[in-house]
């Protein structure tokens, strides 16, 4: 049994248990608490609905509704949820008789539910109504009573056409009307104030203008039953000639939503009608108030356990899901199961069996036997709240390979280095530093707030925290907070002043005997030349950065290769591969080694230059492949470097035939010699052998099951063609992947610089003002400078430094070993149930 570390993957062991029926539920909900095993689907061939379990699921998905619609009831009564619940209480499993219990419960409170809402939806439109009919009788015997004080006005002709439209509306039509066969009616109602401009024009343009139209506004508001929403309404009475006239008028008017009422034209009866409305209303009000009060109770007891009833539910809704990957075996009446789990958690999950065994009182108990198999395990990685962050970065790239070398483990360390690298400032670091702290300080309380950007940078608080830190320890290395710098010590350099300087004469300063302890000196900052000689520093220290993590990469081919017990990828892999990189760029940076640590300015006691100007590394590189073996005297570097850099590039050119034919040229051997000794390859058909199991005790001989994986054909030219492409893609990657390092130094600069602006255009000019205006200048210009240093200095480029670590990570420091092949470990887990959230 292997150690469990964060080096490698998890062992992991192909497990079959034998399940009596009688136990198997309170078995499964148990194996869903401890969350350790990922079952495989034993009927694949098997339609969803034809399988064994698929009425109990049925049965839950209902249920499952029904707590649904309790949750949207809920929530639009307002009503808070208790969601503090025992351990215990919520996840003991559930025997049949309290799950038909809960059952029937459910729908007993459904019924009741549905029932107050329908009533109280009926007596809602009723109220709406009388509501509405309230102010429609209202208006309207003002609409009469405006229409009667036109009296003076009618004509006795009605062939005049400025004969008006309203009779006596009290009274009914004149003599003259009604021998002309004209009759006068109305149309009342209530319509939605945003369709009132639209009816008036319909109505205007149908009709021609032979009408008369009054509408008011409702003051009240009027509540829509259907959708609780407040809609405004107006009241509007309609007066015309015809019956045809008045039956387009209303037909306009209910496509528009609206809602007509007949209103008598006897005074007397509409104010009877006024009377009665106002009674009915003030009835159904105390009505309403006793249903609302009524369902408001109603909701509240169940929202004291709609938590627990949904926990319970989506458990054993999980559980009897997972039983439809089970097999039955009539004649054992047992379930037989198979799936992954850690070997070291073996022990746990047979003591889990045995407890539900003796809970459950049970004469047969569960057996579990550890099957052999050729099929690739899942890749399982234990992590903590630590590690889960660097972890996801490994997984996003591709999922490890089972138990090879895990990424994730060096990524604590190198990402937050490499991105500190770009980032590096001690005030920008102190930033981090603080958000990384607070995030890991209130963790319990920030893991509650929702919001997909806030909780991926809450699941990374740690590499926040990390990076912080790092770019704190380079930007003490760079000197330089805020592009300011530190004198903590004392400089190597000295200016010496002139009392008369003119300040048009360039100032060198001469070395006073003392080096600078930590970082760079403070005296380099402000000078002319300070620009060259940073640039130059982290250019060549991104090379040695790049080249060391490229070379640890390379390490873990051979880690691989020997916990796989391939020996032909050590001898045709990681030699020739660590040979070409470190005769090429290796020696590259022994060179920058090299030059820098030699006094290229050194005189002799005549004063004359002991050597020539220090030569350029880049020519020397190109001219090591131009013309290997001669190198010219002023950009020679060291004695004897002509034939060493020849020896180098003899030495990477041998490299590459190693690595191009020595591999499938000895697979071709290998596959021969097995075919010679008799063997040969399976069949493409996977093939399920039974043998006995002599591992567990517990298993009395119970029949295991063995799978046999076929495996593709042997083809010397596939081989040959991968081998010849992954030559190539290595030996240019490792002269672009080299390149690509200068990123580290180009970010560098660039944050650096933008910093240096940034200051000198908001608190460089503001401290450049004095007295009064001078202390206004700095209060401004440093909110100015604080506003835009967290959002474009922090923010921003922070941003853009992780992108560039996690591609320095993911392309030139995984591909030189990760495989990235496997498939996630995704066990069976009432957690990760409970954990993913609602689509309906």
């Amino acid at each position: 049994m292997a150690e469990s570390t964060f080096f490698r993957s998890e062992e992991m062991s192909l497990i079959q248990l034998y399940i009596p029926a009688e136990v198997a539920q309170p078995t499964v909900s148990e194996l869903g608490e401890l969350g350790l095993v990922q079952f495989r689907d034993l009927n694949p061939d098997v339609n969803a609905f034809q399988r064994a379990f698929v009425g109990e699921i049925r049965r839950f998905d209902e249920m499952e509704r029904q707590l649904r619609f309790f949750t949207t009831q809920i929530e639009k009564a307002e009503i808070p949820v208790r969601t503090n619940l025992s351990n215990a209480y919520s996840s003991r499993a559930r025997s049949r008789q309290e799950l038909d219990d809960l059952e029937e419960r459910l729908s007993e409170h459904e019924n009741r539910l549905l029932q107050m809402n329908n009533s109280h939806e009926t007596m809602q439109r009723r109220y709406l109504e009388l509501t509405e009919l309230k102010h429609v009788l209202r208006e309207t015997s003002d609409f009469f009573h405006e229409a009667a004080s036109h009296q003076t006005e009618i004509r006795n002709s009605f062939d005049e056409p400025s004969a008006p439209l309203l009779d006596d509306l009290e009274s009914g039509p004149s003599q003259e009307a009604q021998g002309a066969g004209l009759q006068l009616g109305n149309v009342t109602g209530v319509i939605p104030r945003s369709k009132m401009q639209t009816f008036e024009r319909i109505l205007w343009r149908s009709l021609r203008g032979n009408l008369y139209m009054n509408t008011a506004e409702i003051d009240e508001p009027v509540i829509d039953p259907t959708t609780d929403v407040v809609v405004e309404k107006n009241v509007f009475i309609i007066f015309a000639h015809g019956r045809e006239i008045l039956a387009k008028i209303k037909k306009i008017a209910e496509s528009l939503g609206a809602t007509l009422y007949p209103i008598d034209s006897s005074h007397e009866r509409r104010r009877e009608a006024l009377f009665d409305v106002v009674r009915h209303i003030e009835e159904f009000n105390s009505v309403l108030v006793n249903t609302t009060q009524t369902r408001r109770q109603e909701l509240m007891r169940i929202s004291e356990n709609l938590v627990a009833w949904m926990i319970i539910v989506k458990k054993e809704k999980a559980t009897y899901h997972t039983m439809n990957h089970f097999n039955y075996d009539i004649n054992r009446k047992c379930l037989i199961a198979e799936g992954w789990c850690p070997t070291n958690e073996i022990n746990t999950i047979q003591t889990a069996l045995r407890g539900v065994t003796e809970r459950s009182g049970s004469m047969v108990p569960s057996i579990l036997n550890e099957l052999k198999t050729h099929k690739e395990p899942p890749t399982f990685h234990k992590t903590n709240k630590f590690t889960v962050g660097f972890q996801g970065i490994v997984d996003a790239y591709g999922m490890a390979k089972y138990r090879e070398v895990n990424p994730g483990l060096f990524t604590i360390i190198s990402f937050p280095f490499l991105f500190a690298v770009m980032f590096g400032d001690v005030g920008h670091g102190i930033i981090v530093l603080l958000v990384g702290i607070y995030l890991c300080m209130n963790e319990r309380k920030l893991a509650q707030v929702d919001g997909e950007m806030f909780q991926m940078v809450f699941g990374g608080r740690y590499i926040v925290l990390l990076m912080g830190a790092f770019s704190l320890f380079t930007g003490m290395m760079y000197n330089d907070i805020f592009s300011r710098a530190m004198p903590f010590f004392q400089s190597g350099w000295d200016f010496h002043v002139p009392d008369d300087y003119p300040g048009k004469t360039v100032i060198v300063a001469e070395p006073n005997g003392h080096t600078y302890p930590f970082g760079i000196d403070y005296a380099w900052h402000g000078t002319d030349n300070y620009l060259l000689f940073t640039n130059s520093y982290k250019m060549k220290m991104s090379v040695i950065l790049g080249v060391i993590h490229m070379s640890f990469g390379i390490c873990m081919v051979y880690y691989n290769a020997k916990f796989y017990r391939k020996p032909i990828d050590i001898i045709a892999g990681f030699i020739p591969q660590m040979i070409f990189m470190q005769s090429l760029f290796g020696y590259l940076t022994l060179m920058i080694l090299y030059k820098w640590t030699v006094n290229w300015f050194e005189t002799d006691a005549a004063g004359h230059a002991v050597r020539n100007s220090p030569p350029s590394l880049l020519n020397t590189m190109i001219y090591m492949f131009l013309s290997p073996g001669s190198v010219a005297d002023e950009d020679r570097l060291y004695p004897g470097q002509a034939f060493v850099q020849g020896l180098l590039v003899l030495i990477a050119f041998i490299c590459i035939p190693w690595m191009l034919f020595v591999k499938p040229y000895y697979l071709k051997w290998e596959h021969g010699k097995a075919r010679a000794m008799g063997y040969h390859q399976p069949s493409e058909h996977n093939v399920r052998v039974s043998t006995d199991s002599t591992r567990s005790e517990e298993a009395a001989g119970a029949v295991v099951a063995e799978e046999v994986e076929g495996e593709e054909e042997f083809e010397f030219s596939e081989e040959f063609i991968h081998q010849v492409i992954h030559t190539i893609d290595f030996c240019l990657s490792c002269i672009s992947n080299t390149a690509s390092y200068l990123r580290l130094w180009a970010l560098s600069l660039a944050h650096a610089q933008l910093s240096e602006v940034l200051w000198g255009m908001t608190l460089g000019v503001a401290w450049g003002f004095t007295g009064t205006l001078g202390a206004i200048m700095t209060v401004a210009m440093f909110s100015v400078w604080f506003f835009l240093s967290i959002f474009i200095l922090v923010g921003m480029e922070g941003l853009s430094a992780f992108l560039h670590a996690l591609r320095l990570h993911w392309v030139e420091f995984n591909s030189k070993f990760y495989i990235g092949t496997g498939y996630a470990f995704q066990p069976f887990s009432f957690a990760t149930v409970l954990s993913e959230k609602e689509t309906v």
